[in-house]
């Protein structure tokens, strides 16, 4: 095998097994040179839970040279997101040879796909303005003034272009709100790709390349509630048809130009989100189909339903699971709280509900019974992770559900802020963990109730 292909094979397996809930990479099978790679971005920064992506092209000699990258969420070339991320997609690093640095910034092949990624990503800071070369230190009256509202209008942008223009032509939302009809495999027909030049194209198939559609949809139910949080927040900044501030670098086709207009993100927000629900739905009819026609992931989910209850019953869990009126594609889960802990006494139906393309699209639960807990969404949605490399067993994503359910003493990750007011209470004062214990405590009574 070519050196330079086995090191980015074990690059992307190495990227692919971490948990690391912020980066995700791909690339098809056949094509391991042209990588795709998304991040998504941080906590506390006009870019928080966006959806970032970028192209990856290696040459023969990786890792000797560095790869070009190209960033692909870019309003089909409008947009400039970053002083150092233009609106032609270019990425200005100096490891990248883009940019000049100093002495020991260059590229070296002791670095990578990820090392890369993680510098693209400190781009993407509370305060970008600082970004561009010669602003560092700026301090005047003008500087301060020109920082708040670029933050403020990558805050709106990051909302409209990364996440909703994107999960719109993921779900094939029309303008009008409506959601246009699906093709025979169950999903949506869209009219058009999310980036002109995001879909790159198998020559021979013509299908275009969405390695994290499935992603961005499970994370925007995760990321719903901070959506719109950032939208109050920006209502309470800015009106709507308030044009956006030019900064002293952008230009004209190298800018972020644009109005503000919350009101129509809000609306936009909430159409997505009740076409997630009911695509999610839409999955126990497609299951039903699917079943009477035995299809593979029939037969495999009815297995592998079978396996669990055993499962469950070999380790005497109390527990139960049973198939919604006999469908394998919705499981039910009756959750019995852990003896001696805040979920003590606690029960909890559960419901996963699965499409007719799993393990392509990975399941999606929500928790029936009312829950206030930090890593669970105010609709149900439980934030927890699954290998990839076990992506497929159902097992699997039961004991992570749980496993993040009961976590008593969790390392604090921002990246798992589904619930803003439970999250807050968790992580915040001594007096608000036991505000948290006591709100967590009454809805486990009431769980019973």
């Amino acid at each position: 095998m070519d050196q330079s292909v086995f090191r980015i094979t074990k690059e992307l397996s190495d990227l692919q097994k971490d948990s690391d809930l912020s980066l995700a990479v791909a690339c098809r099978d056949v094509d391991v040179r042209n990588v795709r790679a998304m991040i998504i971005g941080p906590h506390e920064t006009p870019y928080e839970f966006g959806f970032f992506e970028f192209a990856f092209v290696f040459n023969k000699d990786y890792p000797r040279k560095s790869p070009q990258v190209q960033a692909t969420t870019t309003n089909e070339g409008r947009t400039r997101f970053n002083p150092n991320i233009y609106a032609n997609g270019k990425v200005c690093l100096s490891i990248l040879g883009t940019w000049r640095g100093d002495r020991g910034e260059q590229w070296s092949a002791a670095q990578g796909l990820e090392s890369i990624l993680l510098s693209i990503q400190s781009l993407m800071s509370m305060n970008p303005y600082e970004n561009e070369p010669g602003f560092e230190d700026a301090k005047e009256a003008q500087d301060q003034k020109n920082q708040k509202d670029y933050i403020q209008k990558i805050r709106h942008e990051t909302i409209r272009i990364s996440v909703v223009h994107r999960l719109e032509e993921y779900l094939g939302i029309n303008p009008d709100g409506t959601v246009g009809p699906s093709n025979v495999n169950g999903e949506i027909v869209s009219s058009g790709s999310t980036e002109s030049d995001m879909d790159i194209l198998d020559e021979e198939s013509m299908v275009p390349f969405e390695p994290f559609k499935d992603l961005c949809k499970r994370r925007f139910l995760w990321y719903y509630d901070s959506y719109l949080a950032a939208v109050e927040k920006g209502k309470s900044e800015v009106k709507d048809n308030q044009s956006f501030a030019r900064m002293p670098f952008e230009s004209h086709g190298n800018g972020m130009e644009g109005k503000f207009n919350y009101t129509e993100l809000e609306k936009r927000l909430r159409v997505i989100k009740a076409a997630l629900d009911a695509e999610t739905e839409g999955w126990a009819a497609e299951g039903l189909q699917a079943k009477a026609q035995e299809t593979t992931v029939a037969v495999n989910l009815q297995r592998q339903f079978e396996q669990v209850v055993e499962h469950f019953k070999r380790r005497d869990l109390a527990h139960s699971i049973e198939l919604m009126d006999g469908n394998p594609f919705v499981w039910v889960v009756t959750y019995f709280g852990k003896p001696m802990t805040n979920l003590d006494g606690g029960l909890f139906r559960i419901k996963l509900c699965f499409s007719p393309r799993f393990p392509e699209e990975q399941p999606r639960a929500r928790f029936e019974t009312k829950i206030f807990h930090h890593r669970i969404a105010a609709d149900g949605t439980p934030c927890y992770y699954a290998p990839q490399n076990r992506r497929e067993d159902v097992r699997t994503h039961l004991e992570a559900i749980i496993d993040a359910l009961e976590e008593e003493s969790p390392p604090y990750d921002p990246r798992t802020l589904v619930n803003p007011e439970a999250f807050k209470l968790f992580w915040g004062s001594a007096d608000d963990r036991k505000m948290y214990n006591r709100r967590l405590r009454r809805s486990v009574q009431q769980s019973m109730e």
